[in-house]
């Protein structure tokens, strides 16, 4: 009936390589099969369990009754529709006799001396010349599904210990403008919205992306990506300077649009290690580097300060100031610009303003010394 060589192999592997026990296959092998029995020979209301001897190959598959007496069951249905018209079932859990399921409890002591209510008494079944065929294939299905079933835990135990990381891969497919990226095990999918504007993608080229999120869907393990994600940026830069991925300096804030530009606030842990020159790296190689991963985006790091107005000031560069009024309540600046630093604070479409005032949490006012007003919330 069944190739015990390859099975045994089959289970070894699986039990050494993904961490399957040998016996918990077995059960479910055993499981199948007795549920394969029943739809082909069973009648209704039989318990069907199945052995299956791995040194043999033998498949025994027998009867389970559970014994009762008449405070567990009803025998007929007269009696259990008078005591459903009499309402006494409202606190009744019994059920309705059925000899495929239940042996009453003098029948069980005949067999067994000291059968009691709720025992279960086993009966051979007889077997089925057909049934080797069915046995062998349902085997088959289950061990494959236990494959499918490690190799989807294991994916989802590797990315998952991953999620919050820089993964790389090949582009597989592009559909829809979402890019479907080979990571070796698993498909990532990064969405139109998740990517860099104005960026493209061949097939078979590599891209690296953010791992925000690994899902366990019906379809398999799905792992969200994203290259516009601003941890995507912060990740970019721990792969660049040590001081940031040990905690020597850290990222206090960031405020990017994604391709464009983005403005990042750091700090220091230690006096002697300057955290804007730890990003920007020797010559700017590291920011560069960084940029050149992102097409050329435009990256703005400052010194994160604990005084508003200070931070508030460096946010807005390169344009310089001249003044600026802060209203702690409402947490508003009023920033007054010369005329020929306007255009600078606010940069192009409003970007400058906007990303300052979202980096440091506050709506900033500019308006230049002639009077000229522009407002911008956070």
């Amino acid at each position: 009936m069944f190739d015990l060589k390859v099975i045994n192999s089959v289970l070894d592997q699986l039990e050494e390589e993904r961490g399957i026990p040998k016996n918990k296959v077995i059960e479910a092998i055993e499981m199948a099969l007795a549920t394969a029995y029943k739809k082909e020979y069973g009648k209704r209301g039989q318990i069907i369990r199945a052995i299956f001897d791995l040194q043999t190959g033998a498949v025994n598959m027998n009867q389970v009754k559970i014994v009762v007496d008449d405070t567990k069951v009803f025998m007929d249905k007269k009696s259990l529709e008078e005591a459903v018209e009499t309402a006494e079932e409202k606190d009744d859990d019994r059920v309705l006799f059925n000899p495929e399921h239940h042996i009453l409890l003098p029948n069980a002591q005949k067999i067994k001396k000291d059968a009691v209510v709720g025992d279960e008494l086993i009966f051979p079944l007889e077997s089925k010349g057909d049934y080797g065929r069915i046995a062998s294939q349902t085997a088959k299905q289950v061990i494959m599904q236990k494959i499918r079933e490690a190799e989807r835990s294991s994916v989802l135990k590797e990315f998952g210990e991953r999620e919050g990381d820089i993964i790389s891969g090949t582009v597989q497919r592009i559909e829809r403008g979402n890019i479907f990226i080979d990571v070796g095990r698993a498909v990532g999918i990064l969405p139109y919205e998740e990517q860099i504007p104005g960026e493209r993608f061949n097939q078979g080229e590599r891209v690296r992306a953010y791992l925000y999120k690994v899902e366990d869907s019906p379809k398999g393990v799905a792992l969200r990506l994203s290259r516009s994600h601003p941890r995507f940026l912060i990740k970019l830069f721990e792969n660049e300077a040590p001081e940031l991925a040990n905690g020597t300096i850290e990222i206090k804030s960031i405020a990017r649009e994604a391709g464009s530009r983005s403005k990042i606030a750091v700090v220091s842990n230690d006096n002697y290690i300057d955290p804007v020159g730890s990003l920007v790296g020797q010559r700017g190689i590291r920011v560069a580097t960084v940029t050149s991963e992102l097409g050329g985006e435009k990256i703005d790091i400052i010194e994160w300060s604990e005084n508003p107005a200070e931070f508030i000031e460096d946010a807005l560069s390169p344009a310089k100031i001249v003044s600026i009024e802060i209203n702690e309540e409402n947490r508003e600046a009023s920033v007054t610009v010369s005329e020929d630093q306007q255009s600078l604070a606010i940069g192009k479409g409003g970007q400058n303003v906007r990303l300052a005032a979202k980096l440091t949490g506050w709506r900033i006012d500019i308006k230049s010394v002639e009077g000229e007003k522009l407002e911008v919330d956070e």
